[in-house]
């Protein structure tokens, strides 16, 4: 297995209330983010969205596609969702949101270790492709949710 441990860092011009009223709601992401073919909800969780589990269908921009659950393990309104992957990928992911002067910034960090076959046996040599996927998934997140908003991007990058 390989494992990857990846942050994407994204600003926005948008109060995070908003920001965060769009990221909670994954079942509405393939409207604007691309590369995301569908989403469903599987479990409800409790009051708090602890314990939801979604299923994510991606399509990379190198046409592997890769399908995951995320259960909700913790929320904290507005500023916090983290979720356990199991799947094609199997980890941790994690969104952490903070607002300045009216510029929303979204962290999110990806900790996760590849489940399928063929991924393990290229990861020695096909890790940087894995990466670059990752990255253009992401970039297109960014632009994606900035539209959705109405908002504009003023940032992005990776730590």
């Amino acid at each position: 297995m390989a494992t990857f441990s990846m942050v994407s860092i994204w600003q926005i011009v948008a109060p995070i209330e908003e920001v965060y009223g769009v990221i909670r709601h994954s079942t509405h992401w393939p409207a604007w983010w691309r590369g995301l073919e569908g989403v469903e909800q599987l479990a409800p969780g409790d009051a708090n969205g602890i314990g939801r589990v979604y299923r994510y269908h991606w399509k990379s921009r190198l046409g592997y596609r890769l399908c995951f659950d995320i259960r909700v393990t913790r929320h904290r309104s507005p500023r916090l969702i983290e979720g356990v992957a199991s799947g094609d990928l199997s980890g941790l992911g994690r969104w952490r949101l903070s607002e300045q002067s009216g510029v929303t910034s979204i962290r999110y960090e990806w900790q996760v270790t590849t489940t399928r076959l063929w991924m393990n046996l290229t990861a020695p040599i096909a890790r940087p492709i894995f990466v670059w996927s990752h990255n253009a998934v992401m970039a297109d997140g960014a632009l994606g949710l900035a539209r959705q908003l109405d908002a504009r991007l003023i940032g992005t990058g990776r730590c």
